[in-house]
Formats: structure tokens, C-alpha cells, sequence
């Protein structure tokens, strides 16, 4: 797991703390989505998770090595690795094999098992074939792929996505969700910053960042369900959270959490069917 204990950190010591008395924990296998307003301190957290920052003070454990040890750093950054907001900023190939093997090459892997790594991890983000194309003509979508491929072929537990699919058209969106979705699938811990709420229904847990802090930690179910307290801090639920919340204020019966279309098209025509019928009007009792 990754614990999170105490967190402090200031990128100067005279300068006001970025984040401040942080405490989490993100086990082996989940998939944690970790939401707030700009400038709320998600980046910053999600950078000490492989060690790129180290605490001011409090600790970060991830498997049982203190990033703090710099003895640990290379099997801190193989168990955590890192996809960043601009791809470019971690390509250093001029091809898609060579910035692949960039990784596994400096782990001194024998050249069959770096060869193998790169190939299936092509396969796992929909990019077999992609091997001898130029990363400078690939697309921004493809780029973001060949980024997560990149930090794929390191074998790592933990994946830290830093918006991930910002800028992005929505089918590329859809690909590169799905993309994440199987790798947590797989086994793999996901750690998903992000701004855009209607990104997260598919996570285990969510913990929401303000002001340096988390102020809201839960299932993803009970997290967008407060829909006032996220208004509060800005940040705004899914549609589908605000309509079943919008229903309940209205006094209809939608205790349950819902937090897809279907879903929510399923309970509404149940609610249409219960008050319609023999003698009943859907639309004058309000749904």
C-alpha cells in the first residue's frame, strides 16, 4: 500500500505550505481518484508519491520504503510510476521502440526481455504496429498513449495519471478512460488527478483536495452524493449526481447512489411507472 502520514510540504523554507497535514492511504489494487479546485495542491501531492518531491515533513511509505531514503529511489520510481499532464515532457525517443526502451534499457534488461515489454505494452494501450513510427508525428492522443506505454513497460504497481486526458477531443477521452479502467483491471493501483468530475464514477475511492488539505474522503458513491459540500469548494458534480440529487430534494424516492446515464434512466422510469398507471399522472406528482 502507500501511506500517507502527516504530509507538509513547502517548495521553500520561508514560503507558505503547499500542502498541509495530509493523511491517506491507497492499497494495492485500487483505483483512487483525486479531485479539487485549481491550485488545491493535487499535483504536488501526486509527485511525492515516486519521490520527484520529498516531504517538508510527516512521511510517504509506499510498500514499506520511506520515499525520504535515497537508497530506495530506483525501486520507489519502478513501483510508482508517473504519467504527466504534457507527454512531451517524458519522451525521449526519437521513435516509439526507442523511448519505450528508454525505461527497461536503464534497468540493464537483456534486449529479448526489453523487446517483449515494449511490444505488449504497445498492446495494452492500442498502439501495436506503432514501433518505427517518429513520436514527433504522432498525435496528442497517440502521445499520451506512448507516455502511459512508456511507464507501462517498468512493470509498476502504482499508476499516477496527472490529468491525463486534458485538452483532449471526447472520443480520445473515452480511449484513454478505457485504457486506465483495464489496467486497474489488471491489477494495477490507479491514482487519477483530476479536475473533470464526470472522470471518476469508475473509481474505488475519492479524496478531494482543498487549499492544501483533503477535505472530503470516501467511495466514490458517497463522495458525489455531497453535492452541496463539492458546490461549496467549487467543484461541480456530474450531471447524473445532481439530477438523482435535484430528484431527492424534490422529495422522490432516490436514496440509493447512482452515477451513470443508465442507471439513472432505469430509476427515473421506475418512478414514472410507480406513479403512473390506473388513476395516476407521472407529470402531476412531479417526475
Amino acid at each position: 500500500m502507500i501511506r500517507i502520514e502527516n504530509l507538509e510540504f513547502r517548495y521553500a523554507a520561508e514560503a507558505p505550505p503547499v500542502l498541509c497535514s495530509v493523511d491517506a492511504q491507497i492499497d494495492d489494487g485500487q483505483y483512487v481518484a483525486l479531485i479539487g479546485p485549481n491550485g488545491c495542491g493535487k499535483t504536488t501531492l501526486a509527485k511525492h508519491l515516486n519521490g520527484l518531491l520529498t516531504p517538508t515533513s510527516g512521511d510517504i511509505w509506499v510498500d514499506g520504503m520511506n520515499t525520504k531514503d535515497s537508497s530506495t529511489v530506483k525501486d520507489l520510481r519502478r513501483a510508482v510510476g508517473m504519467v504527466f499532464q504534457n507527454p512531451d515532457n517524458q519522451m525521449v525517443g526519437m521513435t516509439v521502440e526507442e523511448d519505450l526502451a528508454f525505461g527497461p534499457g536503464n534497468l540493464r534488461l537483456p534486449a529479448a526481455e526489453i523487446g517483449r515489454r515494449v511490444e505488449e505494452a504497445l498492446q495494452v494501450v492500442g498502439l501495436a504496429g506503432y514501433e518505427k513510427r517518429p513520436t514527433h508525428t504522432l498525435s496528442g492522443g497517440e502521445k499520451r498513449l506512448v507516455a502511459i506505454a512508456g511507464v507501462l513497460a517498468m512493470q509498476p504497481r502504482y499508476l499516477v495519471f496527472d490529468e491525463p486526458t486534458s485538452f483532449l477531443d471526447p472520443a480520445v477521452k473515452r480511449r484513454i478512460l478505457n485504457v486506465i479502467r483495464k489496467l486497474n483491471e489488471s491489477g494495477i493501483a490507479i491514482i487519477h488527478v483530476t479536475h473533470d468530475m464526470g472522470e471518476i464514477i469508475e473509481s474505488d475511492r475519492v479524496l478531494v483536495m482543498a487549499e492544501g488539505r483533503i477535505s472530503l474522503a470516501g467511495t466514490t458513491g458517497d463522495v458525489l452524493s455531497r453535492v452541496e459540500e463539492l458546490k461549496a469548494m467549487g467543484l461541480g458534480p456530474p450531471q447524473v449526481t445532481e439530477l438523482m440529487w435535484r430528484l431527492r430534494q424534490s422529495g422522490q424516492d432516490v436514496q440509493e447512489t447512482i452515477l451513470t446515464i443508465d442507471e439513472a434512466v432505469k430509476k427515473i422510469s421506475s418512478l414514472i411507472l410507480r406513479t403512473s398507471g390506473p388513476g395516476g399522472d407521472g407529470a402531476r406528482s412531479g417526475v
